[in-house]
């Protein structure tokens, strides 16, 4: 299992991660708005992300981190 961080400050709200994501387990926080006024990508199950790190090489801004 995979820990994913993303740092919400700096999401843009861009979908490309969504997209990326194999398992489709990422989606946009519909409930906060970050300091640059987008709702920030967020994993909706952590237990299911299989570590594949497409989500942080398709982030044009790198707000991904992800920790094996």
């Amino acid at each position: 299992m995979a820990t994913v961080i993303f740092n919400d400050d700096l999401c843009q709200g861009c979908c490309l991660c969504i997209e990326a994501c194999p398992k489709k387990i990422i989606e946009l926080c519909k409930n906060k708005i970050n300091v640059k006024g987008f709702h920030p990508a967020s994993l909706t199950n952590p237990d299911e992300c299989i570590g594949c790190a497409n989500c942080a090489l398709m982030c044009p801004d790198v707000v991904i981190e992800i920790n094996k």
